[in-house]
């Protein structure tokens, strides 16, 4: 009796060592997943325990775009553009001292005006008709202001014309000489028009 009661106690411990097996062990599993997925987030960079950077004050985080920003960083950071030049041609055709005097008193006004600004310009003083006494070597009356005015603003430059010229030289009977500064066109209104045609201002005194 006693054996059978001992055998029964010892089938009893087996089934029950083997119940218990397989539960222990899920247990076991289930206490290292937590730590396999510690490691993971460890190692993974999306869970990096590194602090996230504040926003700067002011930022956009919507995307969208700012038209006012664009242009203004645009004009900041695209090259200077060229400057179209300014330019002025100042007709003498008078060989009064006064109308002379003015037109040179005109060129050195505008030229310097522009050289403050830093912004470039070209000045034509062409002559013709009696207006050429203004650069003839032997009549000019401006003679002195002209070689002053040509050193210091060399964006000024005379021209003279050669039909008038040559006309004097046959009513006189002799060369025509003119001013260093002055430079010849075969003529003077031809000249004047072929400027304005090319977008030049045009003053008369």
């Amino acid at each position: 009796m006693i054996n059978s009661k001992l055998a029964m106690a010892v089938i009893i411990g087996l089934a029950m060592l083997l119940l218990a097996g397989p539960n222990a062990q899920a247990q076991q599993d289930n206490q290292s997943i937590p730590q396999a997925s510690a490691k993971g987030q460890a190692s993974n960079p999306k869970y990096s325990s590194r602090p996230k950077q504040a926003s700067k004050p002011g930022q956009n985080h919507t995307g969208k775009r700012n038209p006012a920003n664009e242009r203004a960083l645009a004009q900041m950071t695209r090259p200077e553009v060229a400057r179209k030049p300014h330019r002025l041609i100042l007709q003498v055709n008078s060989n009064e001292p006064a109308m002379m005097n003015l037109a040179l008193n005109n060129a050195t006004n505008v030229a310097q005006y522009y050289r403050d600004l830093g912004e470039p310009v070209s000045i034509e003083v062409v002559t013709f008709g009696p207006g050429l006494h203004m650069l003839r070597e032997d009549t000019s009356p401006v003679k002195p202001r002209i070689e002053v005015l040509a050193m210091s603003h060399p964006e000024i430059s005379f021209k003279a014309c050669g039909n008038t010229q040559e006309n004097m030289r046959k009513a006189e009977n002799k060369d025509i000489s003119l001013v260093p500064q002055a430079t010849v066109v075969k003529s003077g209104v031809v000249r004047v028009m072929e400027l304005q045609e090319q977008g030049w201002s045009y003053v008369k005194p």
